[in-house]
């Protein structure tokens, strides 16, 4: 057997370079195995997608070979692309209950079959196929139940530290696996994966436990109602509400489907405690004096159809915003949502509400660990090669540098691309090629239909408009036999441009004069013809380049 067969492949489809879709390939002889299947939400610029998913047709390939999927925690950057990725690749999937309990719920909604799901818990050993025997291990983050995983393969440990912090007081209490990490370091790691979202961070991350103090300050120092709005997925921040209100003598409601989803999965598997009595329906806040009321919501990050915007625009169905409120958005606003989180803040103080923000401190914690913590993890483990994750490119390179500086070589440490290949030997690594990856957009029911002419043209509808002109010709004379009538939708009123629109129709009619003399017989020239003309004229009297649909009808 050759000596590159003998090699141990890590290639990344996901999850660099940006903040989503983690997924990862390891690849030893003609077994594969796949950690993470996440998704990430769209950007400013994808007009109308939903939500963003990495390109698999690496693995659609190689389908026969993967032997499953292990997850590392329930986060949707981490999960969400399951129900798609499982659709095309029928293989078992691993992960905590907690997480697979969410995972359930979105194969369900998707029409996919959950039958293939196997329950682990941290320091479990399992094996998939013949050569990944993967012990997993406890890791503090912003959702309970995330693990860190060590795949022990013929050449080596792999270490993926998943997404983590170290928290030493948790609030379920469950402090994170330092022994077993320590204890992987101590025997020898070939590779390490790391966590780079906040390598920008000095210091160390807070303590979760510290948002809950905070809670309980303001629900005591509260006179009316309380709405806290947070991540669905938080499970710990929305157990200290709920601690708080308990404390405070407050009844809870949950509101946003997102939310109560989550709830309902989280107390079914006993990973949040509801107090007897604590919770009711949100049609019934009405029945209760204000300040016994606590509502847990949706909306942290502004989006335009979640529960809170609602309530800032006045139109949710059971709640009112009022003056007295207190709001508290226990979120830090994702890159991008600044601008939808600040809109919902100004309604609300329109409508008389005390909002409490990011700005403010004490409400809001990251789960992923700042620099001392990730120096603590390179220390841990001292692997051989080191490949930062989880981050965008910026990231990566600065959490290269500090594994640098904590002494592993340069040419150890791999800042890799999504869908590059790096081949490791036990005392070698290098980069090897590249293999398809890139981002899969999903529109409602269509999943990679959209492609960027697509963005290209919803783009410039919504910047520039659009102007349809309607010819019908008559085929065998040869001349205009109706029209040319111009539709304009987004570029200009048309009955307050009557001069521009009939200069259009006079250009229109002047291009078909001339097609009709050169004895032009396809139709798909004219209309290039006619698309050209008209933009050209438009450009020079507005500056604005519409989308120009030239339709022919033939009598």
């Amino acid at each position: 057997m050759s000596d590159k067969e003998t090699k141990l492949q890590i290639i990344p489809l996901g999850g660099l370079g940006e903040v989503g879709k983690n997924m990862t390939v390891l690849r030893y002889k003609n077994e594969i195995m796949i950690i993470d299947s996440g998704l990430m939400f769209p950007e400013d610029e994808m007009l109308g997608i939903d939500v963003v998913i990495p390109d698999i047709t690496y693995l659609m390939e190689n389908k026969g070979l993967i032997k499953g999927i292990v997850l590392t925690h329930g986060h949707e950057d981490h999960i969400g692309a399951l129900p798609y990725v499982l659709k095309e690749i029928n293989v078992p999937v691993y992960g905590t209950r907690l997480t697979l309990g969410l995972v359930q719920e979105k194969l369900k909604e998707n029409g996919v079959s959950g039958a293939n799901l196997s329950i682990i818990k941290p320091r479990d050993t399992f094996k998939l196929g013949k050569y990944f025997y993967i012990d997993t291990f406890k890791v503090s983050h912003s959702i309970p139940d995330a693990i860190g995983l060590a795949i022990r393969t013929p050449l080596g440990v792999v270490l993926h530290t998943g997404d983590f912090k170290f928290d030493q007081t948790p609030v379920d209490g469950g402090v994170m696996d330092f022994a077993k990490i320590a204890e992987y370091g101590e025997k020898g790691v070939l590779v390490m994966f790391s966590d780079s979202t906040n390598v920008e961070r000095p210091g160390f991350t807070t303590s979760e436990r510290t948002v809950g103090k905070t809670f309980e300050e303001m629900f005591l120092q509260a006179k009316e109602r309380l709405i806290v709005a947070s991540f669905a997925s938080n499970i710990h921040r929305i157990q200290q509400v709920i601690n708080a209100a308990n404390k405070y003598n407050r009844k809870v409601a949950i509101v946003g489907r997102s939310m109560l989803n989550v709830v309902n999965i989280a107390h079914e598997t006993g990973y949040i405690t509801i107090p007897k009595d604590t919770l009711i329906e949100i049609e019934r806040i009405d029945k209760y004096p204000r300040d016994q009321i606590a509502v847990i919501t949706t909306g942290s990050q502004g989006e335009p159809m979640s529960a809170l915007t609602r309530m800032a625009r006045g139109d949710h169905r059971n709640v009112e915003i009022v003056p007295g409120d207190t709001v508290i958005i226990s979120a830090s606003p994702i890159p991008g949502n600044e601008k939808l989180v600040a809109k919902t803040i100004n309604q609300l103080y329109k409508l008389g509400a005390e909002v409490v923000y990011e700005a403010m401190s004490g409400i809001h914690v990251s789960g992923h660990a700042c620099q001392e913590e990730l120096k603590m993890m390179i220390n841990l483990v001292r692997p051989k090669f080191f490949i930062p994750v989880h981050g965008e490119y910026r990231h990566l390179v600065k959490h290269a540098k500090l594994a640098q500086q904590m002494g592993i070589p340069e040419e150890n440490v791999f800042v890799a691309e999504n869908g590059s290949v790096l081949e490791f030997g036990r005392n070698s690594g290098a980069f090897c090629g590249k293999v398809t990856s890139g981002r899969v957009l999903i529109d409602g029911l269509g999943i990679g239909d959209v492609g960027n002419i697509v963005l290209r043209d919803r783009k410039q509808l919504s910047e520039e408009g659009i102007l349809i002109v309607v010819m019908t010709i008559n085929k065998e004379q040869r001349i205009l036999a109706a029209g040319p009538d111009i539709i304009s939708r987004g570029f200009v009123y048309v009955r307050e441009s009557e001069e521009l629109i009939e200069e259009a129709r006079e250009i229109v009619k002047g291009v078909l004069d001339k097609c009709f003399e050169k004895k032009l017989h396809e139709w798909a020239a004219i209309k290039s013809q006619v698309k050209d003309a008209l933009g050209k004229y438009l450009y020079e009297k507005t500056g604005r380049r519409p989308m120009i649909i030239p339709i022919i009808m033939e009598t």
